[in-house]
This record gives structure tokens, C-alpha cells and sequence, in this order.
């Protein structure tokens, strides 16, 4: 029991740190009121980017830089369809999924990446590898730029009352672009650290609806950076069980091992809405376009 658990304990930041990650990028660009339902594909970029490179014979840490630029590459599409272009968030959202799993699928087919293993990120310290150690780092980054910058203020002024930001002298729609690129880069590193350090290798359903559990982790944490790592390392305990169980031997459903991850996110979703800590928290003006010639 007490290897199991050690066992189990050990590998847990390594599966929560691509939620952790996936949920500063979407609440980055959700408390500017861009509303990101496209988390899957962005990490599905992220996640082909660094396998590819590292296939290719780039350094892990390199190539997942070259997955923060595919999420910024995602990031700059949807940011033109929403910020600029105007068109609904949720269809922009969910075009950019479908667009990004059918590009990374033909992409990963025509250049033979599909199943090839890697070596990937080692670990440096106490069994982890630097990106787990970041992420801590990365979350108080995250507060302090929301809470303790002119940035992150007027970053939230855009996302509560952009109008009243607009008056104030606010360019709304860059604010909108760079708080995308900037929460789309990260996205794309959760994506880039899943294949480079966790999987280690590339199948089309390799991100498997993490994008999606990411966003109820925001809703579950009310766009707060802390809470969502708390989240995320919930979600990280139940991924690292997964293959512990398996590997006891025990007899267990694999289909519904598999599912555990999303009846948490269902249970999630039903404590957010049964204790009301959804409405009340996201920014006013979240999905809502800003026009300035509609300003009164």
C-alpha cells in the first residue's frame, strides 16, 4: 500500500500540471470577456508542435517553445474571429476544436508522427521535471499580473465594463487580442507538456477532452489562478489513479476508469451551479462584443 501510494502521489503534478496550465490561459483571456471555448484545439496544436519538433531532434524545452508559438498561432486565428471579426465566441470556439482536430490529425498522419515514442522531458529535482516546478511560479505570475499591474487592470476593466474602459482610454480590442495570445500560448504549452512529458507520444485523441475539463476547472475555481491549481491538482489525482489501479491488477472496468475523470467534471459542474459560483464570479461583459460606435 505504501509503494502504491507513493507511487501514485509521485506522478499526480505531472498530470495536473497541463489542466493548471490550460486554466491561467483561459482565464487570462476570459477576464479580458473573451469567452474560450477553444482550449481542445489549442492544446491539440501545442501537443503536435512539441512532438514533432522533439521528433525532429529539438530538445524537449525547445520544442515546447515551439508549442507556446502554435498556441499563440491558434490564439492569433481566434483573436481575429472574436476581437476583430466580432463573430460569436462560442461558434468561433468551437469551429477552431473541429479545425484544430482535423489539421493535427492529417498533419500527424502525412508526416508519420502518429505513434512514435520519445524520450522527452527527464525530471531535475525530487522526481519532477522543471515545467511542474514552474507552474507554481506561472500561477503567481498569473495574480500578480491580473491584481498588481496597470495591465492586469485594465485587462479586467475590459472583461467587466468595456465601455467604461473605452472612455477611459482603453483600446479594448488590443486588450482583448494580447490577453488571447497571451492565454493561448499557455494553452498550447499544456498541450506541448502532454506529449513532450506525460504521453511521450502522439495519437489523435491525445489531449482526450482535457481542453473541456479545463474550462469547468475555470467555472470551479471563479477565475481565480490559485483556486484553478488547487483544481487542477484535484483532476491530477484522479488522472494518476488511473493507471495505478490498472497496474494493481484489480478488476476494474478500463471504459470506466477512463470515464472518472469526466464524471468529475459533471460533479463540478453541479456543485458550481447548485452553490452559485458561476454568474457571480465571471466577468460582466464575458462573451459580450464591444462596439465603440455603440457607445452612448
Amino acid at each position: 500500500m505504501t509503494e502504491f501510494l507513493v507511487n501514485w502521489l509521485t506522478n499526480v503534478p505531472g498530470f495536473a500540471a497541463p489542466f493548471a496550465l490550460a486554466a491561467f490561459g483561459l482565464i487570462l483571456s476570459e477576464r479580458a470577456g473573451v469567452l474560450n471555448l477553444g482550449a481542445e484545439g489549442f492544446m491539440l496544436a501545442g501537443a503536435l508542435a512539441g512532438i514533432g519538433l522533439t521528433i525532429n531532434g529539438m530538445p524537449p524545452l525547445v520544442a515546447l517553445g515551439g508549442s507556446v508559438l502554435a498556441g499563440a498561432a491558434m490564439g492569433l486565428v481566434f483573436a481575429g474571429l472574436t476581437a476583430s471579426l466580432r463573430i460569436n465566441h462560442v461558434i468561433a470556439g468551437l469551429a477552431l476544436v473541429f479545425f484544430s482536430d482535423a489539421l493535427t490529425r492529417y498533419i500527424g498522419s502525412y508526416a508519420g508522427w502518429t505513434n512514435q515514442a520519445i524520450k522527452g522531458l527527464e525530471p531535475v529535482l525530487m522526481g519532477q521535471d522543471i515545467i511542474v516546478w514552474l507552474t507554481p511560479l506561472l500561477c503567481l505570475g498569473c495574480v500578480v499580473l491580473l491584481n498588481h499591474t496597470r495591465f492586469g487592470l485594465s485587462l479586467r476593466a475590459v472583461g467587466e465594463n468595456p465601455a467604461a474602459a473605452d472612455a477611459a482610454g482603453i483600446d479594448v480590442t488590443t486588450m482583448r487580442i494580447l490577453a488571447i495570445l497571451i492565454g493561448a500560448a499557455m494553452i498550447g504549452l499544456a498541450g506541448g507538456y502532454l506529449t513532450v512529458a506525460v504521453s511521450k507520444i502522439w495519437t489523435n485523441s491525445v489531449v482526450g477532452g482535457r481542453g473541456w475539463i479545463a474550462i469547468a476547472l475555470v467555472i470551479f475555481a471563479r477565475w481565480h489562478p490559485w483556486r484553478a491549481l488547487f483544481g487542477a491538482l484535484l483532476f491530477g489525482c484522479i488522472e494518476a489513479l488511473i493507471p495505478r489501479i490498472a497496474a494493481t491488477g484489480v478488476d476494474v472496468p478500463r471504459y470506466f476508469l477512463h470515464m472518472t475523470p469526466y464524471l468529475a467534471t459533471l460533479a463540478v459542474m453541479i456543485w458550481a451551479a447548485t452553490r452559485g459560483t458561476g454568474n457571480d464570479a465571471q466577468p460582466a461583459a464575458l462573451g459580450l462584443h464591444h462596439i465603440r460606435e455603440d457607445r452612448n
